[in-house]
């Protein structure tokens, strides 16, 4: 016997031209901030690194700026994506089945 899926699909809140535009706003907002907190940890760093190593090369510097800024930002955008999605109910509008599929295997 074959089961059908009942599920309609599920718009997402973010469908909705001003919710996005509020949504994405708050997280372009995020970035900016995390852009502000990732320039004074550089600045921290850098000043820590000349504290500690002195004026050894200037591509242990541009490493440091880079690695520093690169993990953070991308940290930073990542983590915004995964509040964006939840934070929107985006996540709940997905339908993938799986109620479906745990009803039969407990059947």
């Amino acid at each position: 016997m074959e089961k059908r899926m009942t599920n309609p699909v599920r718009p997402s809140p973010l469908d909705d031209p001003d919710y996005a535009a509020f949504a994405w706003g708050r997280y372009f907002r995020v970035m900016r901030w995390m852009g502000l907190l990732t320039l004074v940890v550089i600045a921290l760093a850098l000043a820590y690194l000349y504290e500690t190593v002195g004026l050894v090369s200037i591509h242990l510097y541009i490493a440091a700026v880079l690695g520093i800024g690169l993990t953070m930002m991308l940290m930073a955008a990542l983590m915004g994506l995964v509040f964006l999605s939840s934070g929107t109910g985006h996540d709940e509008a997905v339908d993938n089945g799986l109620e479906q599929h745990v009803e039969e295997w407990w059947s």
